[in-house]
């Protein structure tokens, strides 16, 4: 055997062991970790179709389980979420009410696996997005956000809220309960904060602080600030680029305003 055919060989073999040793953490109450075999040989694995899937932008097909039931819990204690953790850095947090809302009209969260002989499809932001991946089956009867749909997922974890973990983040008493401000806040830990931290606080590493050293209102006017989070390569781009796009359908235009007041609020309240 030639080296070349050898290397190829012996190439694929570590593909193959690598996708096969991949494994996800699990802490909902004792922590346990399961590989992608143990994954796909349980009882509940079925073939799931998602309409429209967020990261494909078309419908997609998945092996799956059904993650309320890989957790095995029917409710988050008091002031607590479950934090979502990716290889890349991308964090993002499911509510309880989320979770186990009304159960007769909810969204239905599954985790969908990798098939180590059957690889999904690449993607031309993201490259490689298994091996695990959290889709939805009607995703607005819960208002789930874009940001919510996390893949390179590696650890699912009970973690106390991004409010009660970081103060930082929070605005000020004698803000009026219905300004955008408040609205923002919420808005920008759901969709912003899975990438950015803010005044240092938050969990994820993909993206800059958002307040530190600067705020992006004190050097974007409102009109080039919308338009970068609606597409960032519109106003400036490079290689390396890795924040999407935010249409109408992920932001809508009262909730991008909520956010750049919040932006805008947290300017003066460098921490």
């Amino acid at each position: 055997m030639s080296f070349r055919p050898a290397f190829a060989l012996a190439s694929l073999l570590f593909a193959c062991a690598s996708s096969m040793a991949a494994t996800l953490a699990i802490n909902v109450g004792g922590e346990r970790s399961l590989t992608t075999e143990q994954l796909l040989a349980r009882p509940d694995v079925a073939t799931i179709r998602v309409p429209n899937d967020v990261t494909f932008h078309r419908p997609m097909t998945y092996r799956a389980v059904p993650l309320r039931a890989l957790l095995g819990i029917t409710e988050l204690p008091a002031g607590k979420e479950l934090q979502v953790t990716a290889s890349d850095g991308f964090v993002t947090h499911f509510s309880s009410k989320l979770l186990f809302g009304d159960a007769k009209k909810r969204a239905e969260p599954w985790l969908a696996i990798e098939p180590p002989d059957d690889p999904w499809p690449k993607t031309p932001g993201s490259g490689d997005i298994g091996p695990f991946y959290i889709v939805w089956i009607d995703p607005a009867a819960s208002g789930v956000s874009s940001e919510q749909w996390p893949f390179k997922v590696d650890a699912i974890r009970i973690a106390p809220t991004l409010a009660a973990r970081f103060p930082q983040i929070a605005v000020g008493k004698s803000v009026p309960a219905n300004s955008p401000i408040r609205r923002g806040q919420t808005v920008f830990a759901a969709q912003c904060m899975v990438c950015h931290k803010l005044n240092g606080a938050g969990d994820a590493s993909v993206g800059p602080d958002l307040n530190r050293p600067h705020n992006p209102t004190e050097y974007f006017q409102p009109w080039v600030l919308k338009s970068f989070i609606r597409d960032p390569k519109s106003i400036r781009a490079w290689p390396d680029m890795k924040m999407p796009a935010f249409d109408k359908n992920a932001i809508s235009d009262s909730d991008l305003d909520a956010v750049i007041a919040y932006l805008g609020y947290m300017a003066k309240r460098r921490k």
